[in-house]
């Protein structure tokens, strides 16, 4: 997952936008989407994607008389769909991350997708679960995506079973002169909430519980609770005034290119990393990020990537078609894993690619027991002050009051 800023609208203006009843278990389509020939289908992805779904609008164009524009949007694809929304000029179909919905169901700018339960059972049930908001379905997931802990076989030929394990070996690296760094974790100046959170997990940390179905409960915020001050000690341990493994000048920028360049032997990152891995020809293996000796599994958050039907675009039959019909063929997943290697969520795609490409099940193995990423929009509280409390605590700051602080600000915001 690439950390993505905010854009330039505030896309949280809108109230929540009644949609129709979607996601059942029956197939739902009240018009044909021939009614619709001669019309125009509108989707916007980002350039890789974009390209890779081109050829499968203009066969989708053809077999139902329909124009079909994929149209590639580089930056702050997000906002520029809300924004876009509230104009009445935005686009049929649109792919972006699952952690989208809450904020995308608060504008009313998306409706639930219709699959029936036969299509839902071909997919990864956590990518299901990932892309359902209130009871209802709302996105077809296609790719899945988690960290892991990536390590230069040459410099590190066993993987860690600890933090502490991995901690004495990049230390003994370092005076070694054969890395310069303990660890590559990014964090930067404002920290980066999604790279800590399995160490936080693993120390006992937690952001919102659960509700009896299963949900993420907002009214449950566990920044600033004893377990999130505990979980913070023991991060500010390993911090630059302590075992200096968790550094702020490892940001999103280097983290990456530090590993290429052998500067550490070590990097929390995901399967968007390893292709710089293979371009500087590291020796590497993936394993689950570890975590801290005597404490809980280390839990990395779990991403999926999804197509979505815009609530006001003008050719809403024919989106639910594409996403329903075509999105959920392991031909098309297959392009997009190609254009960007991620698991895909459809199984049978997965069973198509994982025998080329053994990294595959690696991070699947890493993110077996992750924690879906919250897609509720509580969430979008938690990411400013957390990573400032973060970094601010890596640079040496007092853990209780600075994570208490954090607290306050993120229920503040909540309410």
């Amino acid at each position: 997952m690439r950390i993505r800023t905010a854009g330039v609208v505030a896309a949280f203006a809108l109230a929540l936008a009644a949609s129709g009843c979607g996601g059942s278990d029956e197939p739902a389509a009240n018009e044909s989407p021939k009614a619709a020939a001669g019309g125009k289908l509108v989707i916007w992805a980002d350039d890789k994607r974009a390209a890779a779904l081109k050829p499968f609008g203009e066969k989708f164009g053809q077999e139902n008389g329909v124009t079909v524009e994929v149209q590639a949007v580089s930056k702050d694809l997000q906002t520029n769909f809300v924004t876009a929304h509230q104009q009445g000029s935005g686009p049929d179909v649109v792919v972006g991350a699952h952690d989208w919905i809450g904020n995308l169901v608060q504008n009313g700018a998306i409706d639930p997708v219709q699959l029936t339960a036969e299509q839902k059972s071909a997919f990864n049930p956590t990518a299901v679960k990932a892309v359902t908001f209130n009871g209802q379905l709302y996105g077809v997931p296609y790719a899945m995506e988690n960290l892991a802990l990536i390590r230069n076989t040459a410099l590190a030929p066993e993987a860690p079973k600890t933090i502490e394990e991995l901690v004495a070996t990049g230390k003994k690296l370092k005076a070694e002169k054969k890395a310069s760094e303990i660890l590559c974790l990014q964090s930067g100046q404002n920290g980066d909430a999604y790279h800590i959170y399995p160490l936080y997990t693993s120390a006992g940390g937690y952001l919102f519980g659960t509700a009896a179905n299963g949900d993420y409960d907002p009214k449950d915020l566990g920044v600033g609770k004893p377990e999130s001050i505990e979980a913070f000690k023991k991060i500010a341990a390993l911090g630059e005034k302590g075992e200096g493994a968790l550094k702020r000048s490892i940001t999103a920028e280097n983290s990456i290119a530090n590993f290429g360049a052998k500067k550490c032997a070590f990097l929390v990152s995901g399967p968007w990393a390893i292709a710089d891995a293979k371009k500087a020809n590291i020796s590497y293996d993936i394993s689950p990020v570890p975590g801290f000796a005597g404490g809980k599994e280390a839990q990395p958050f779990v991403g999926v990537q999804s197509f979505y039907v815009a609530a006001k675009g003008k050719n809403k039959a024919l989106a639910q078609e594409f996403v329903a019909n075509y999105v959920t063929t392991p031909e098309l997943a297959v392009a997009l894993y190609n254009a960007e290697p991620r698991p895909p969520a459809l199984t049978a795609a997965l069973d198509q690619v994982k025998g080329t490409d053994p990294d595959l099940a690696k991070f699947q193995e890493a993110g077996k027991n992750g924690q879906v990423l919250p897609a509720i929009p509580a969430m979008a509280a938690i990411w400013d002050p957390f990573g400032k409390a973060q970094a601010a605590i890596i640079g040496g700051a007092d853990p209780t009051k600075t994570i208490t602080a954090a607290g306050k600000t993120i229920s503040g915001q909540i309410k």
